[in-house]
């Protein structure tokens, strides 16, 4: 029975290991960009760990922080530039396609772009239903969460759900930088949160 556990334990850490994205005892998490390596800095977020307290301008450069989330269980989208047709979809997938779940939850999402930007792509794809954040001053989110790509100095494509408390409960950061998170997921996840 022994020697069982150990093959598991050991089939379970290789396996670990192969996943991308996942940092081992405080080395540097590489995600890609169409296959080609990206750094992130610092040690990512895990689940069950709070989201650290940081300040951000809104698309109107009014600073919100972490406390403005609390009253509803927020959804965080976090994408690297919503110039871009994956940052874009994912934004839409948030606002749109979240089967009504924008009634019972905060959505959120953050990237580095300027607030001017944020407010335009929202004005343009008549989204109302979303907080957008942005990181743009010191990278302060990016830093605290270690979702900072160091090439290129964007954010990491995540999803992830909070509790009220603001601790993370879902979080997904994708490996690959041009493909979508799973959204659904993300969401079938908050509505199973909001029923506990």
């Amino acid at each position: 029975m022994l020697k069982f556990k150990n093959l598991l334990l050991t089939l379970v850490l290789c396996f670990i290991l192969l996943i991308p994205g996942i940092a081992i005892s405080g080395e540097p998490v590489t995600i890609t960009l169409k296959g080609n390596p990206l750094t992130l800095m610092g040690e990512p977020l895990e689940v069950g760990q709070t989201l650290p307290q940081v300040r951000l301008p809104d698309r109107a450069l009014k600073m919100a922080d972490q406390n403005a989330l609390k009253a509803k269980d927020p959804i965080l989208s976090v994408v690297p530039s919503h110039d871009t047709p994956t940052c874009h979809e994912q934004t839409h997938i948030l606002s749109e396609k979240n089967d009504g779940l924008d009634r019972t939850v905060h959505l959120v999402t953050l990237s580095r772009d300027l607030p001017f930007a944020q407010k335009r792509f929202a004005k343009g794809a008549k989204i109302n239903n979303v907080l957008f954040l942005s990181d743009y001053r010191d990278a302060g989110f990016g830093n605290a969460s270690g979702l900072l790509i160091e090439e290129n100095r964007l954010l990491a494509r995540t999803v992830m759900v909070l509790d009220k408390e603001g601790v993370i409960r879902y979080l997904e950061i994708v490996g690959e930088l041009s493909r979508l998170p799973d959204m659904h997921k993300a969401f079938d996840f908050a509505r199973s949160l909001n029923t506990e």
